[in-house]
C-alpha cells in the first residue's frame, strides 16, 4: 500500500473528494484490499522500538487510562558520546504495558519504506504536511477520551482489533485545542461531542477515514491492538497573513505612517486604510502571490532521500551572459531570478537549496535559459 488509491480503494479518489473529505467519515473494510494488511506488522513495530537509541520522551509517548506518564517513570538518563540524554527504557516501558498502558511512537512516516511512500503520496494530492504515529493498546483500556483532531485522519489498523466510537457532533475547522488550563477540557469535550452515531470495529487491513474536528474516541476490542494513523494537515488561511505581510512590506504605502483617527473626523485614516485594503486585494489576487502559496504548500512534501554512496553527485556549473532571460512561470521562476544574480551556481545546489520546488520544474526551467543563452554552462 503505498498509494492514496491503495488506501481507500476500492472508494475512488474522485469519489472520496466528492463524498467524503472534509464532510464525513468513511469506513472502508479489509476485504476491499488485502494489500492494506502489508503496511506495517508486529515484527515491523518491535524492529522500531528495538532502535532504542533514536527514541526520547518527545516521539515515544505512554500512556494510561486516558492520561499521559510522566517520562520521568519510563525514561532514563542514558551516557552517549554527545552526552547525557534522557531515552526511554525499554524495562520501563515493558512494565508499563504489562500495566495496560498505551505505547505511541510519533514522527515515523520516514522509517519504514511503506509508511514513506504512502506518506509522501499523501502529502502531494493534500498538499499537506503528513505525520504518522504507530499506535499500541491493549484491550479493554482506554489511551485517549472522546476527542477531535486539528487535521485529516487516515487510521489503518494493522494488528489486533480496535472500536472506534463516532459521534453526532463536529467543530467547525478548529485550528487549536480546548484550553486546559483549569484541567477540565476533558469534561468540557465529553459535553460537547454529542450522541454516538456509529461504532467501527476495525480489523487488520481496515482503514477509518475522520475529518477534522469530527468527535471520536477508541479501545482495543481484546488482546493487544496496533493502528497507524496518518495525519494529514494542509495550508489554511492563516498562512495568508503571514505572506501577506512580507509581500506587503516590499510596498511604501504599508511603511507609511498611519493617519491619526482624530484628524478630519476620522476621513483620512479611513481613506488611508481602504486604500490598502484595495492594495492587499490587489497583491492577494496577483499570480506572484499565487506563485508563493503554491511553493509553501510544495515545502510541505519532502523530497525522497536519495543516497547513492560511495557514488559522489557530479555538479553542472552555470553562469548567467547577461542576455535577457525567458519569462518562467511558476515557483521555478523565484530560482530562476536568484540564479540570475550569481557569478556561478552548481545546478545540483540549486536543486538543494530550492527544496519547495519539483526538481523536474528547475531542470526544465534551467535548460530553457540555457536554450535563450541567458545561462551558460561553464
Amino acid at each position: 500500500m503505498r498509494s492514496l488509491d491503495d488506501l481507500l480503494a476500492p472508494i475512488t479518489p474522485e469519489a472520496f473528494h466528492r463524498d467524503f473529505d472534509d464532510r464525513k467519515p468513511l469506513h472502508v473494510p479489509a476485504d476491499a484490499g488485502a494489500s492494506k494488511r502489508s503496511l506495517l506488522g508486529w515484527d515491523d513495530f518491535n524492529a522500531l522500538l528495538d532502535q532504542s537509541a533514536v527514541w526520547t520522551a518527545t516521539t515515544l509517548k505512554m500512556v494510561h487510562d486516558n492520561r499521559p506518564i510522566p517520562p520521568e517513570q519510563y525514561c532514563v538518563l542514558a551516557n552517549t558520546q554527545s552526552g547525557m540524554v534522557m531515552r526511554p527504557s525499554p524495562a520501563k516501558v515493558q512494565a508499563l504495558m504489562a500495566a495496560g498502558a498505551s505505547v505511541i511512537l510519533g514522527d515515523v512516516e520516514s522509517l519504514t519504506p511503506g509508511l514513506r511512500a504512502l506518506s509522501a503520496d499523501l502529502s502531494r494530492r493534500f498538499a499537506a504536511q503528513v505525520g504518522v504515529n504507530l499506535y499500541c493498546s491493549f484491550g479493554g483500556v482506554q489511551a485517549f477520551g472522546s476527542h477531535y483532531d486539528l487535521h485529516h485522519v487516515f487510521a489503518v489498523q494493522v494488528e489486533g482489533e480496535k472500536t472506534w466510537r463516532l459521534y453526532s457532533n463536529r467543530e467547525a475547522d478548529p485550528v487549536d485545542l480546548p484550553d486546559d488550563s483549569d484541567g477540565r477540557a476533558r469534561e468540557r469535550l465529553h459535553a460537547r461531542r454529542g450522541q454516538l452515531v456509529q461504532e467501527i470495529r476495525m480489523k487488520p487491513g481496515d482503514v477509518l477515514y475522520l475529518p477534522r474536528g469530527q468527535f471520536h474516541d477508541a479501545l482495543a476490542t481484546e488482546g493487544a491492538s496496533l493502528h497507524a494513523t496518518f495525519s494529514v494537515t494542509p495550508l489554511y488561511g492563516r498562512i495568508l497573513f503571514r505572506l501577506l505581510e512580507s509581500a506587503a512590506m516590499q510596498d511604501p504605502a504599508f511603511r507609511r505612517w498611519l493617519r491619526p483617527a482624530g484628524e478630519g473626523a476620522g476621513v483620512p485614516l479611513k481613506a488611508q486604510l481602504a486604500d490598502l485594503g484595495a492594495r492587499l486585494a490587489a497583491l492577494a489576487a496577483s499570480p506572484a502571490f499565487a506563485d508563493e502559496i503554491a511553493m509553501s504548500q510544495t515545502r510541505l512534501t519532502p523530497r525522497a532521500p536519495a543516497y547513492g554512496l560511495p557514488e559522489r553527485t557530479a555538479l553542472t556549473f552555470l553562469a548567467p551572459t547577461g542576455l535577457a532571460a525567458p519569462p518562467v512561470s511558476g515557483p521555478a521562476a523565484v530560482a530562476m531570478d536568484w540564479a540570475l544574480g550569481q557569478p556561478r551556481i552548481a545546478l545540483e545546489d540549486m536543486i538543494a537549496q530550492f527544496d519547495f520546488v519539483p526538481e523536474a520544474d528547475l531542470r526544465a526551467a534551467v535548460d530553457r535559459l540555457i536554450a535563450a543563452g541567458a545561462l551558460r554552462r561553464v
